[in-house]
């Protein structure tokens, strides 16, 4: 087994405390990975709270890693020692379900194995990217392009993914006007990844406080979902409208602002169910969507994307002491946008 230094935390109420976790040693075509940075993802916080479940403490998070490779596995074909890469989400799939065969693993069938609080095929608990070292099969792990630095690469494995996979799929381009709801770490991606499409970009945030920076973005306009006129103002405006945002909003103002056709995509998961005024849908045969990150060859293509448009996540690198104070700050709204952590700091 390979020894890894880690941060782990043991409950939804406890902070996090250092620990060492043991990596399986490398099948045929696992690679290990020798991990630079991780990205602070919302996800972590409602796992590590245990707000999305009963969770199987002690749990490492971290489904935004980025690194490079240090060994392969005998059957290894795709990656080297020396090569840069990442890890995103998901870990395994069953490979063998329509959708795993049409590269859409995180729908698998049979369940995708997700990077940390899932299950391995070795019956084994996952833990995520808070560590020095990981063990992922090949097909799972992705390249990053050399134009893209380790820092900035790890968040693109889900903020990145997240918002480029429904854009791509609902066809986000040019003559196309779509709104961003939120302009947190995954909202003030899909700004730049629309906006690189060449989409038409408005940003609908509660308040103005980051107005300059979502234009900056690629942006056109900006305005504030704090002020009823909003939505008098911007009625059917929009092809697509992408709800980056996990809080429990008022679903049914939005739908109004779509066009004939429009429809609203959820990326941003609430705790709570979201209630639905059906007629808002009906009237102008519009859709109310759904979009969970993407599959491991889309993700490379939105490194590759990102990489030719010079789209980064804006950061702050932090130290894994500062993993609370990190959490704490997400939760108040206090980052700008991603914390990502210095890996070589544990």
């Amino acid at each position: 087994m390979i020894k890894a230094r880690a941060r782990a935390v043991d409950g939804p109420d406890q902070p996090f405390r250092e620990a060492e976790i043991k990596r399986r040693d490398l099948d045929s075509r696992d690679v290990l990975i020798d991990i630079k940075y991780s990205g602070i993802c919302h996800s972590d916080i409602h796992t590590a709270h245990g707000e999305w479940g009963p969770v199987n403490y002690p749990l490492v998070p971290g489904h935004e890693i980025a690194g490079i490779v240090t060994d392969v596995g005998a059957e290894v074909t795709k990656y080297k020692a020396g090569d840069r890469v990442g890890v995103g989400c998901m870990v395994d799939s069953c490979g063998d379900c329509e959708n795993c065969r049409n590269g859409e693993e995180q729908y698998c069938l049979k369940g995708n194995i997700p990077t940390y609080a899932g299950v391995d095929k070795y019956g084994e608990p996952t833990q995520g990217g808070y560590s020095s070292h990981i063990v992922v099969t090949e097909d799972f792990v992705v390249r990053i392009p050399d134009a893209i630095e380790l820092d900035v690469a790890a968040p693109l494995l889900c903020a990145g993914i997240t918002t480029y996979s429904p854009l791509n799929h609902w066809g986000a381009g040019p003559g196309k006007k779509v709104a961003v709801v939120g302009m947190g770490g995954l909202g003030h991606m899909a700004v730049q990844i629309a906006h690189a499409m060449g989409a038409e970009v408005t940003v609908l945030s509660q308040s103005l406080n980051k107005k300059e920076d979502g234009l900056q973005f690629g942006a056109a306009s900006y305005y504030a979902t704090s002020e009823p006129e909003t939505f008098e103002q911007l009625a059917g405006s929009f092809d697509l409208i992408l709800n980056t945002v996990s809080a429990n909003i008022d679903i049914n103002a939005y739908f109004g602002l779509l066009k004939l056709d429009g429809t609203l995509v959820n990326v941003g998961a609430p705790g709570e169910p979201l209630s639905v005024n059906v007629m808002s849908l009906i009237g102008h045969r519009r859709s109310f969507a759904g979009s969970m990150i993407g599959g491991i060859r889309e993700t490379q293509e939105m490194l590759e994307f990102c990489a030719q448009h010079n789209i980064v996540p804006k950061i702050e690198v932090i130290t894994a002491d500062e993993i609370d104070s990190a959490y704490k700050r997400v939760l108040s709204s206090d980052v700008k946008y991603r914390f990502v952590i210095d890996i070589s700091t544990m």
